[in-house]
């Protein structure tokens, strides 16, 4: 699992980054996708830090 450094908005999903290995790295996350994983849009956006990405599953998790 990864930190979340920063997302972006877009009309139809979220765009996550995080570093690894010094590597700058992106995925793209449909609002729908978030929804299902129970996920706060809002709070992700606002807060991305206190989330982990699992990059093999494809999924987002709150380390809180």
């Amino acid at each position: 699992m990864h930190k979340i450094e920063s997302c972006t908005k877009y009309q139809n999903g979220i765009q996550i980054f995080w570093t690894e290995e010094e590597k700058k790295f992106a995925d793209f996350f449909p609002y729908e996708e978030l929804i299902d994983m129970k996920i706060n849009v809002l709070d992700l956006l606002k807060n991305p830090a206190i989330y982990r990405i699992d990059v093999k599953n494809h999924k987002i998790e709150s380390s809180v």
